[in-house]
């Protein structure tokens, strides 16, 4: 399962609002703005809020989520943002709605004014279902489910495909060589776009000072124009980094070309590449291809499930695809990339996947599984042998020694409370213990009898972090009882240092007549009975 929790700005909520995303996505120039959607389908955007990007209809951050009604409810499935940043989506129905920067009409309204919120965007888009959108700096584009194209925003190097350097107000229908064709993929750079067509052929048009268009020069585009480099391959997806594109054939061929001014292509060189080559050539199949516009970071997952990475990562240039320990390219962009944002509107599905820790907690007292009980002041405690045997030097001595197949599997226990026997069983477990400090000197009873040392401790702590004037001579006293040395010096200090309080409480006159003497007198040695 991605962990959102790996992008710095997700630290800001709390278990439960984490619990509660199914989507999001991670954007801005330093990837302080984000917006998630929960299982519930409601929205909601926090984080500073440059260009009205969070769409609150305000200008205010925040670091506290705040929910974006216009959005609740519509089922986003693609989404992605400029530089402005200016945020474009799509729902299930296929509308599309924007908001943010808008100073090259990349919001498609028509207008250069500020999107305080989210808007539709209807300009020729009314009558077509949209399936993605993809945003450069400042243009933006939306894909239509049957294969059409619009392009709208800023056009000063022909991203928008439209023939001019003009801006464009609305979405308008990229033609030209797409005329006819279906696309079925699309992807932008910073002032360029890229799309791929059904039949596996990618064109590209816009700025190309780099070669990231991959047609062999470094002219800019006005119109889509066919990579004709990859003539022999077919493109499955295509994905732009700031100034540099990958491209993933059917056969699991990964190819790059563009800038490489810190080593973006995995080509093991930082030279630029006019024309598309083939990397990881060595390496088995690959099934996804991963990059950002507003980073110079790549990313690789291989059928195996193996994540390089290379390019710009983390202030170093690593110019050869980098095996990471991953298990998804969304994790290198969140550790790596800069800005730490998001490449895709990220599903975070919670999967049934459970860790060996994870499962073991989750059957502690399951009578669907277990094979054993405890029963305790009449109440049961299912568990399993096989756990306690490996755990518990104690269960594993009893187990072999007395066990048999004809005994019952239901053992007694009257020497500790059900509280306390429950939390020991569910300690072999978990590793954990939660118990009140009153509680816990039951548990470090039974530690100190099973020979448990490292439960041993852990209830010193509970009781040192729990102690109070009310309970302080009753924890000395467990301490003495139970032999812990260290336990006992922390509550005799505890009790020398709040002496006028703990004398008035009952549980002090209520202590063995021996200890009691021995505490006065230990207490007097200090010269804390001299008033």
């Amino acid at each position: 399962m991605v962990d959102v929790g790996k992008w710095p700005i997700f630290t800001l909520l709390s278990p439960q609002e984490i619990a509660s995303i199914r989507k999001a996505c991670v954007f801005g120039t330093s990837a302080n703005e984000a917006i998630y959607i929960t299982h519930n389908d409601e929205v909601f955007v926090f984080g500073l809020n440059c260009s009205n990007c969070l769409g609150t209809g305000d200008n205010q951050s925040t670091i506290v989520p705040k929910k974006l009604e216009p959005l609740c409810g519509k089922k986003i499935s693609s989404l992605s943002y400029g530089s402005g940043p200016h945020v474009v989506l799509c729902t299930e129905d296929g509308e599309v709605y924007a908001w943010g920067h808008n100073g090259y009409s990349q919001l498609g309204n028509g207008t250069t004014n500020q999107g305080i919120t989210p808007v539709q965007v209807c300009t020729n888009l009314l009558i077509k279902k949209v399936v993605e959108v993809a945003c450069g700096s400042h243009h933006s584009m939306a894909l239509s489910l049957d294969g059409d194209l619009y392009a709208w925003g800023y056009n000063n190097c022909g991203q928008v495909g439209s023939g001019s350097t003009a801006n464009q107000p609305t979405p308008r229908r990229v033609s030209n060589c797409l005329q006819g064709k279906i696309v079925v993929g699309i992807a932008c750079g910073q002032t360029s776009s890229m799309a791929v067509v059904n039949n596996g052929e990618v064109y590209g048009w816009g700025y190309n000072g780099n070669g990231q268009l991959g047609l062999g020069n470094n002219g800019n585009q006005l119109t889509p124009c066919r990579v004709a480099a990859l003539h022999s391959v077919c493109v499955l997806q295509i994905a732009c980094g700031y100034a540099h594109t990958l491209a993933l054939t059917d056969e699991g061929l990964l190819y790059a070309w563009g800038a490489n001014t810190y080593g973006q292509l995995g080509t093991g060189n930082k030279s630029n590449q006019l024309s598309p080559v083939q990397i990881m050539m060595e390496k088995e199949r690959v099934v996804e291809i991963a990059a950002c516009h507003s980073a110079h970071t790549s990313a690789a997952k291989t059928q195996s499930g193996q994540v390089f990475m290379w390019g710009q990562c983390r202030g170093q240039s690593v110019t050869f695809p980098h095996l990471t320990h991953f298990a998804c390219t969304d994790d290198v962009f969140a550790c790596f990339a800069t800005p730490a944002v998001m490449w895709r509107l990220l599903s975070v599905e919670h999967e049934d996947f459970l860790t060996v820790a994870e499962s073991l907690k989750k059957e502690f007292d399951s009578p669907e599984t277990s094979d054993l009980k405890f029963r305790v002041d009449g109440k049961y405690i299912h568990v399993h042998k096989a756990v306690l045997k490996i755990r518990c030097e104690h269960f594993r001595t009893m187990f072999q020694s007395y066990w048999n197949e004809d005994m019952k599997e239901v053992i007694e226990i009257d020497q500790f409370s059900y509280p306390v026997y429950r939390a020991f069983l569910e300690y072999l477990y978990t590793d954990s213990v939660d118990l009140p400090p009153e509680d816990a000197i039951g548990l470090l009873d039974l530690a100190t009898s099973y020979c448990e040392n490292r439960l041993k401790k852990l209830c010193q702590h509970i009781i040192k972090r729990g102690i109070t004037v009310e309970n302080a001579f009753s924890l000395l006293s467990a301490a003495v009882r139970y032999d812990a040395e260290d336990l006992e010096e922390f509550c005799f200090k505890f009790c020398v240092n709040h002496l006028t309080e703990v004398t008035q409480t009952t549980a002090f006159w209520q202590m063995d007549g021996p200890l009691l003497k021995e505490f006065i007198a230990k207490a007097s040695k200090c010269g804390a009975f001299k008033n």
